[in-house]
């Protein structure tokens, strides 16, 4: 038997399928996972996401301990109450996790890493911060998380908070954050929707849950989760980049701060030598043009030379099946995906495929 989220029985009263990830008993859907997918693109949808692991890292130091951790660089937020999405690197360039980072107030943030991560995360966290006065690191066992994602999901969600409270959480701006009494409020997430993360007191969480059913916000499982996080081609840990991948193959060269140049963050050097010798491989979107469905592992072959899709689902928005890639940096607009030892036409396009219920590609 695996982990169990503080939600773990509400899963099971709704009847989920319940599958291992990451080693938690996480729901894979409460019944049709496209309507699932549909329902957070129109409306509102909640995803107990508890499995993740929320680290507080707190001290007079600890901002300087961050912009080492850290590729971006959290000198670029400019007060409390915003957050900032980045990798922790190893010192080859490769990707420990991505996460974000929230700026609670002076000297405290926050990091929510992926499940799947955590314990390693953990090692090195509490390996580099050895030897540094001034930095408190702390995993918050005993929290909760939802995500609340969809068009109606703030309006959805702040009624649950303190009257006085509510008007303050619906005033954040997108990836703004706000702690409301004992109640943790984000305006990020993973879907490519508007919508708040919350992390409250794990004894909380069925109460909040609740509210969110009797105000219509309806369970989402992993399996929507995924198609949703791929329709806005946002990268799976795992999937799309690991330890042996670096962030300018993956897409994520944006996350990089290289200025200012005398910030020495984990892994720069070898970032740093990358960058001038060119990467071989850059990180695409694919839409298939034939029969068949994307999956990750899948060869793709262009004129440019051989890559591998990374992720790959049928788009219950697009309704057709899409997947990120990584190809040859010159590889042009057509290429072929070997599927079950056939070669299927697919389009290259440059991701997201859907943001805030918008088709954002040529179909």
């Amino acid at each position: 038997m695996g982990k169990k989220t503080p939600l773990h029985q509400q899963h099971v009263d709704l009847g989920a399928r319940m599958v291992d990830f990451g080693g938690w008993d996480m729901p894979v859907n409460y019944g049709s996972q496209i309507e699932e997918h549909h329902s957070v693109r129109k409306e509102a949808g909640v995803f107990d996401v508890s499995h993740m692991t929320v680290v507080d890292i707190e001290g007079e130091s600890a901002r300087e301990f961050l912009r080492t951790l850290l590729a971006n660089d959290i000198a670029k937020l400019k007060a409390p109450g915003r957050a900032l999405y980045g990798c922790m690197l190893n010192e080859q360039g490769g990707i420990i996790d991505d996460l974000i980072t929230y700026w609670r107030e002076e000297n405290r943030y926050r990091l929510v890493v992926n499940a799947a991560t955590c314990e390693r995360d953990l090692e090195w966290i509490t390996e580099q911060v050895k030897g540094t006065e001034g930095v408190t690191v702390s995993e918050r066992e005993e929290l909760a998380m939802l995500a609340i994602q969809g068009p109606a999901a703030r309006e959805r969600a702040a009624a649950l908070l303190p009257a006085e409270h509510r008007d303050a959480a619906l005033a954040l701006k997108p990836f703004a954050c706000g702690d409301f009494g004992d109640i943790f409020v984000a305006r990020t997430g993973y879907t490519g929707e508007d919508g708040f993360e919350v992390v409250l007191p794990a004894e909380r969480a069925a109460d909040w849950w609740q509210g969110l059913m009797d105000a219509g916000v309806g369970p989402i499982g992993l399996g929507a989760r995924d198609t949703l996080r791929l329709e806005a081609g946002l990268n799976l840990y795992g999937n799309d980049m690991d330890e042996h991948i670096t962030p300018l193959e993956a897409g994520l060269a944006w996350t990089v701060a290289w200025e200012p140049e005398d910030r020495d963050f984990i892994g720069r050097k070898a970032l740093v030598a990358q960058k001038e010798a060119g990467p071989r491989y850059k990180f695409v979107g694919l839409i298939l043009e034939g029969r068949g469905v994307l999956r990750a592992h899948q060869p793709v072959h262009s004129e440019a030379g051989e890559g591998e899709t990374t992720s790959g689902s049928f788009s219950p928005t697009l309704e057709r099946s899409i997947g990120l890639a990584r190809v040859p940096v010159d590889c042009g607009e057509q290429v072929e995906v070997e599927i079950r030892n056939r070669k299927v036409p697919a389009r290259v396009v440059r991701p997201p495929f859907v943001r805030q219920g918008e088709i954002k590609v040529a179909l």
